[in-house]
């Protein structure tokens, strides 16, 4: 039998809307991620994971996408995927992609140039890539009448790097908005208007920002990369392979799901398979995510 996946509906917080723009879903093994777990771990929470976030098998899918931010003064967009026409040899699936991400944010109503803000989680190639589109050989900035905000200690970390990957991201998808003057450096609690300001959760990378809106009962936090994956709302001691300090984000993990569990937070995460939204319940032992 075959069971439909949920979709995000747009969401209200208030005077503030929230949507989800999708660029891809990937289907991956939970070793690319997380290595050395076997598939036996995941069996005690397969009512949950399966079959919106994990495969039967347990492979994650894992979603790429945009949120749409929109308030009364400002839309603000929260993360850029990955991007089109990308050297990004060193995982297959993103090199030289070509998808309609474009027509998707068209889709639901955003127009480049009435974009306010471009806010960045961190700085990994899958949180910045539509920051800028090719245009007559090079890659311009895709919303030029943004302010495009990185938290700064974010920026210091990776502007000089000498891997060869990230070099590559800081190059198409960076530079040219530091360039074109656009680029504010933040601080990692900064506030861009009421109901919208970043919180800190560090470890993934050093400057890592979630993303905290509304307040009080109409509350929602975008976790970028703090979560990868449903599953480590029930082991928050999981931490990925590309996480630059594991212990770090493993404990800013824990400290996150203890804070939000039995909450009316909704969760959103920036890599979670449709339905996207989810709030943490606690249980016995472990939590798990409901939607």
């Amino acid at each position: 039998m075959t069971v439909p996946m949920k979709e995000m509906a747009p969401i209200r917080l208030g005077n503030l809307e929230v949507a989800r723009v999708e660029e891809m879903i990937w289907t991956v093994s939970p070793r690319f991620l997380c290595p050395g777990i076997p598939d036996a771990t995941y069996e005690p929470y397969r009512d949950w994971l399966v079959p919106h976030f994990s495969t039967s098998r347990y492979w994650w899918r894992l979603s790429i996408h945009t949120f749409v931010v929109r308030t009364p003064h400002h839309t603000i967009l929260v993360d850029t995927c990955v991007g089109n026409d990308r050297d990004r040899s060193v995982i297959p699936a993103w090199h030289r992609m070509r998808t309609d991400y474009p027509a998707r944010l068209a889709a639901a109503g955003v127009v480049p140039e009435e974009v306010d803000y471009v806010l960045c989680t961190h700085l990994h190639a899958d949180h910045v890539g539509w920051n800028t589109r090719l245009e007559d050989g090079r890659f311009v900035p895709t919303f030029p009448n943004a302010r495009y905000l990185f938290h700064g200690a974010e920026w210091d970390y990776w502007k000089n790097t000498q891997e060869a990957f990230h070099a590559e991201v800081v190059a198409d998808s960076l530079l040219p908005v530091i360039d074109a003057g656009l680029a504010d450096l933040v601080a990692a609690d900064h506030v861009i208007e009421d109901g919208v300001r970043l919180q800190h959760t560090p470890g993934h990378t050093p400057g890592h920002c979630s993303v905290l809106l509304g307040g009080g009962r109409e509350e929602a936090i975008i976790t970028g990369d703090l979560l990868h994956h449903p599953f480590q709302i029930a082991e928050p001691h999981r931490s990925s392979r590309v996480c630059r300090d594991p212990a770090l984000a493993a404990r800013t993990r824990r400290e996150f799901v203890e804070r939000y569990a039995d909450s009316d937070t909704l969760v959103l995460g920036t890599h979670f398979a449709p339905p996207t939204a989810v709030r943490i319940a606690s249980g016995p032992g472990t939590c798990r995510a409901t939607f």
